[in-house]
């Protein structure tokens, strides 16, 4: 059990509560995960990410939409939504922020023009979880929509909508842990079968999809329960201030250029070059 408290002899261990981005957290990086999820309070940030807002601003017009009346559902009132929700914070300066919220908007209604709006999905911004082993797993899915099987039957499908300027492939949808825990956990909160899960490119309209066999699942869900275990033992350890540095070193790398905590972290910033709050939105200057 973790900080530092004991358990008792004969007593079942407490179920580890996580979702796929913590796991993930400290798969990357333990001492991201710490500083994330441990230190309190925790220690300075970077400036917000201009790739950030777009990425939430697009997320929010896309479930705002599909909570709009039926007759309501028009790719200028996603657009409008896109307006409504969209954050500045990370852009250069106004003149940017506007350029890409008009850039944003023309993508995402022409996202939405694909769309068939009275195909109502099972599930919008839908938290969905599940217990397995020592492990109880749960996370948010952007959208969940229930579409005819080959078999004729009806299924799930999880929808994760992506903004940024990597456009997924295949081999992302196959690999992705939180899309397998997602597609598991709705299965057995929805009580449906649930094996296809998409990541939605929204800028390009691109669609990369993976059907995961049942024993896919499993795997992926004893990957998860095993990363859960290492997080216990790391909450646990924690509480042990001189070994504290030991049991979450620092992983450097080139990804150390768009972690949050390059401020707090000094391995990380001789490990890449700073990056600029917007350069992740492959503007040129």
């Amino acid at each position: 059990m973790g900080g530092g408290q004991q358990t008792l002899a004969g007593m079942p261990q407490r179920l580890y509560a996580a979702t796929p981005t913590r796991l993930t957290t400290w798969m990357d990086c333990p001492r991201r995960y710490r500083f994330t999820y441990l230190d309190r309070p925790p220690p300075r940030r970077g400036a917000p990410w201009a790739h950030n807002s777009l990425g939430s601003s697009v997320h929010l017009a896309l479930a705002g939409w599909w909570r709009l009346p039926m007759t309501k559902r028009s790719p200028p009132a996603a657009g409008a939504l896109l307006g409504t929700h969209w954050a500045a914070e990370g852009y250069r300066d106004p003149e940017q922020s506007a350029r890409w919220r008009q850039r944003a908007r023309a993508f995402v209604e022409r996202y939405v023009s694909a769309l068939d709006p009275h195909d109502e999905p099972r599930g919008v911004e839908r938290t969905v979880g599940l217990r397995h082993g020592g492990a109880a797993l749960s996370g948010r899915v952007d959208r969940i929509d229930e579409r005819p099987a080959p078999d004729g039957r009806r299924e799930l499908v999880v929808v994760d909508y992506k903004a940024g300027r990597h456009v997924s492939t295949d081999d992302d949808a196959r690999c992705s842990l939180a899309l397998a825990v997602y597609a598991a956990a709705a299965a057995r909160v929805l009580r449906q079968r649930c094996r296809r899960v998409e990541l939605h490119h929204v800028p390009s309209g691109t669609v990369a999809s993976w059907e995961h066999p049942e024993e896919a699942l499993d795997r992926h869900l004893r990957r998860a329960e095993a990363v859960a275990e290492e997080c216990r033992e790391a909450d646990a350890s924690f509480a042990d201030e001189a070994a504290r540095d030991a049991a979450f070193p620092p992983r450097p790398g080139p990804r150390c250029a768009w972690c949050d905590w390059s401020p707090s972290c000094p391995e990380g910033r001789t490990a890449a070059p700073a990056r600029r709050s917007w350069d992740g939105l492959g503007e040129p200057d």
